[in-house]
C-alpha cells in the first residue's frame, strides 16, 4: 500500500469519514484499493457517471460521428415527441454538458419517485416548458444527460451502456458494471452507474494521461483539453491544480496533475460537517 493510501485511510478513520473504500493510481500504474468498511463491491457513483457520458461523446466526436455543436432535435429527429418545447431546437450537445438549459427541475431519478414519470422519459423531459432560453443560465439537471444517453444511442447505433462496455469499460479492464435504465431500456446516463472504486478512478487516469490508459488511446488529447476548458463535469476545486467530479452521498473522483495522481472514494455521507477529504487528498505531497 502506498504512503498516501496509508495516510488517507488513517485520516478517514480518525475523523469518522463516512467512506466505504478508497482508491489511488499514479501515472501509468494500476489502481490500488483499500476497504474502509464492508460494502457491496459495486456501488452507485451517482453523478460521477456523467464523466463516462462525456467520454462516450468524446469518442464519437473523435470518430467524426458527432459534433458538440449539433442540436438535440437535429440528432434525435422523429424520436422527439410532438409538442416539445421549441427551445430544444437551439440546444446543442455542448449546452447539455455545461448544464446551460432552461429545463425546469433536476429530473433526479435517485431522489424522486420515477414511477410517477411517463414511461417514455424523452417525452417526460421534452414536453416540459423551459424557464429561460438555452445558453443563458446554468441549471444543473440530470435531464440533459438522459438526452445524451439517447444521443449516443442514435449516433453509435447501440445503447450507451453497450457502447461504454466496448469502448471504455473493457479497454480499462473493468471487472463488472451495471447502469440503471428507463422503462424503454436506455441508461439514465446522469447517474446510477454501479462500479468498483478502483475501476471508477481509471477514467480519471485517462484524463490525467491526455486520453491514454495503460498505453491504450481511449479518447483524443484534443477532447481531454476541451473537457477541461469547457468544464464538461470536471471542474477545478481551487486546491493546487486539482480538479474533480463529485456524486451524491459522498462519491468523488479527484485528479491531481502535479502529483501525477488520481484518487477516488465511495461511501454514504448525507450529513454535513464531515472531514474535508478533497482538501486532504489534493494538498497531499508525496
Amino acid at each position: 500500500m502506498s504512503r498516501f493510501l496509508q495516510d488517507f485511510e488513517k485520516f478517514i478513520r480518525d475523523n469518522n469519514g463516512r467512506v466505504t473504500s478508497i482508491a489511488e493510481m499514479t501515472g501509468d500504474n494500476l489502481p490500488e484499493r483499500v476497504e474502509i468498511a464492508e460494502s457491496n463491491a459495486c456501488q452507485n457513483i451517482y453523478s460521477v457517471s456523467k464523466v463516462y457520458c462525456v467520454t462516450a461523446v468524446g469518442i464519437l466526436c473523435d470518430r467524426g460521428l458527432l459534433s458538440v455543436d449539433e442540436t438535440v432535435t437535429d440528432i434525435l429527429g422523429d424520436e422527439c415527441p410532438d409538442g416539445y418545447d421549441p427551445y430544444w431546437e437551439s440546444t446543442t450537445v455542448d449546452m447539455l454538458m455545461r448544464h446551460m438549459t432552461g429545463f425546469p427541475g433536476g429530473f433526479d431519478t435517485d431522489v424522486f419517485d420515477a414511477s410517477q414519470y411517463d414511461p417514455d422519459y424523452l417525452k417526460e423531459i421534452m414536453l416540459k416548458k423551459w424557464t429561460c432560453p438555452p445558453d443563458t443560465e446554468r441549471h444543473y439537471s440530470d435531464a440533459g444527460y438522459y438526452i445524451i444517453s439517447r444521443i449516443v444511442n442514435k449516433k453509435a447505433g447501440k445503447p450507451l451502456f453497450a457502447f461504454c462496455w466496448e469502448n471504455i469499460f473493457l479497454p480499462l479492464g473493468f471487472r463488472e458494471a451495471a447502469w440503471s435504465c428507463c422503462p424503454q431500456g436506455h441508461a439514465i446516463g446522469a447517474t446510477a452507474l454501479y462500479i468498483r472504486t478502483d475501476d471508477m478512478i481509471k477514467i480519471g487516469g485517462v484524463y490525467l494521461n491526455k486520453g491514454i490508459y495503460q498505453g491504450k488511446r481511449i479518447v483524443s488529447e484534443a477532447w481531454v483539453n476541451k473537457v477541461l476548458e469547457r468544464r464538461y463535469e470536471f471542474s477545478p476545486n481551487g486546491i493546487r491544480d486539482s480538479y474533480n467530479k463529485g456524486g451524491m452521498n459522498g462519491q468523488n473522483l479527484l485528479v491531481i496533475p502535479s502529483e501525477n495522481r488520481v484518487v477516488g472514494w465511495q461511501g454514504y455521507d448525507i450529513h454535513p460537517g464531515g472531514p474535508d477529504l478533497t482538501k486532504f487528498a489534493a494538498e497531499y505531497r508525496s
